[in-house]
């Protein structure tokens, strides 16, 4: 069995314990053994980073590009095959481990480009004879923590617009899909990234991401992952003064009126809900109906959602992948069950026994529920959706905003003056209209608001206000 090791000052590093990656399409497939890195891996990766970093923040604009350039044409070019491990380690359907990994292609592509276009801004003074110049230099050291459930794109669009920036680079992703991290660290190296400006230390999160939150010598933390760890992120960073950007949790509504397109709600519900297995942080878990089309939106959504074929990620026929791992699989059937302690119609939800070892769970839907029940107050994070049924449009606003996160929300309707008021009264980051609440574009601002995201917008041109300190320089020219 092959082991992947770290990546440390240009150097691949063994450790001490290397980790099974495994298929939870089957869990009796070891994908590969990955290095389990310890404290001292993780210091060692940060002071390499900040031996690399005055020599990268000097490199030109070309440079960059022409590495990030260069690690996007590969992801490109060999999208087929790493799709297929990202499918394999996570439990996408392949279409979806293909797609992001083209995902990830286009996030490099375009910092390639930003690169090229780091502006600033000269002013005329108040006082005569002085200029005023507004530059943006990179803040320094940056710490990277990734999630599970994009194992490529995320660590694609922190690491791109972090080097684009000429910032240096300790990647942590997930323990549980390492393997398309170290796919990213191995094209960088492939690629010609100068020895420390990227550094991987896969391992655990309370040994290997603790040491890098708390590290002194990281001078900025991007996390994505839970409210409690991104809690913590953001306590440690205020007490050493250090910027942080913190993407956490969803609660998202999808609102349905009377006056929907019903084919157009059921099918962006339907993948909003359910696809990607659920396990996205803007997934549509509230669907908020008003009253009169209530029935025959549940008739035709519960339909559909029996339709879905459940299966082998690598199976062509599949539309829904596993649950990651048996204790996400657990928490999810827990919430099944507490739905229906809750009151609340269950349909759906049950462990799927099929032909491999595998995570499987049929979609579930959970009809005549209320805006109280735990169900709809934390997020579940599987293929789970509830229903609510309410009065008008200001009923539905006030169910849509009443959680503590604020990622994103949506609304079908046919009528622009709801589709305006929505978008403007809405308390989410991103607002779709007759779309899925998940799936966005690489080029523009991703983030949320409340418990949902903390700090600068990822992603589009707004990553430089996390990527960047600015500089105000005054000369007075006699």
């Amino acid at each position: 069995m092959d082991k992947h090791d770290n990546l440390i000052g240009g150097a691949w590093v063994g450790a001490d314990t290397y980790g099974e990656n495994r298929n939870p399409s089957n869990w009796d497939e070891v994908i590969g053994l990955y290095a389990h890195g310890s404290s001292a891996d993780a210091e060692r990766a940060v002071e390499a980073a900040r031996a690399a970093a005055p020599g990268w923040a000097a490199a030109t604009p070309q440079a960059r590009h022409d590495l990030l350039e260069a690690v996007g044409r590969k992801l490109a070019e060999r999208s087929q095959e790493i799709g297929r491990l990202l499918s394999r380690e996570e439990g996408k359907t392949l279409a979806e481990g293909i797609g992001e990994t083209m995902r990830a292609a286009q996030v490099f592509k375009f910092f390639a480009g930003e690169a090229l276009r780091v502006t600033g801004d000269m002013l005329a003074s108040v006082r005569p004879d002085i200029d005023v110049e507004v530059t943006r230099e990179p803040v320094g050291v940056v710490g990277l923590i990734t999630p599970w459930n994009f194992p490529i794109a995320i660590p694609a669009w922190k690491t791109a617009p972090a080097l684009a920036y000429g910032n240096c680079v300790v990647l942590k992703p997930a323990d549980l899909t390492p393997a398309c991290a170290h796919v990213i660290a191995r094209l960088l190296d492939e690629c010609g990234c100068p020895p420390g400006v990227f550094n991987l230390v896969m391992g655990r999160g309370s040994v290997v991401g603790e040491t890098i939150v708390t590290h002194p010598g990281v001078d900025a933390l991007s996390f994505t992952g839970s409210v409690g760890t991104g809690s913590h992120i953001a306590e440690v960073c205020g007490r050493l003064k250090r910027k942080c950007q913190l993407e956490m949790g969803g609660k998202n509504p999808m609102v349905v009126l009377n006056d929907a397109d019903l084919d157009v709600a059921v099918s962006a519900c339907l993948n909003g809900t359910f696809f990607s297995t659920g396990q996205r942080c803007t997934a549509s878990s509230r669907l908020i109906v008003e009253d009169g089309i209530h029935d025959a939106f549940v008739e035709r959504l519960v339909a559909g959602m029996r339709a879905l074929r459940v299966g082998d990620a690598l199976a062509p026929e599949t539309q829904i992948g596993p649950v990651v791992d048996g204790k996400q699989l657990d928490s999810n059937l827990a919430y099944v069950d507490l739905a229906g302690k809750e009151g609340a119609e269950v349909i759906g939800g049950e462990r799927l026994e099929l032909a491999t070892n595998g995570f499987f769970q049929a979609p579930a839907l959970f009809l005549g529920t209320d805006n109280s029940m735990r169900i709809n107050r934390e997020e579940i994070f599987g293929p789970c959706g509830s229903i609510i049924k309410v009065g008008d449009f200001d009923e539905a606003l006030a169910v849509a905003n009443d959680t503590e996160f604020g990622l994103s929300a949506g609304i079908c309707t046919t009528n622009l003056k709801s589709a305006r008021e929505f978008k403007r009264r809405s308390q989410a980051g991103m607002v779709m209209v007759n779309l899925p609440t998940a799936g966005v574009d690489f080029h523009v601002p991703f983030g949320g608001r409340k418990s949902s995201s903390y700090g600068p917008r990822e992603q589009g041109r707004y990553a430089a206000e996390f990527y960047t300190t600015v500089k105000t320089a005054y000369v007075f020219a006699g």
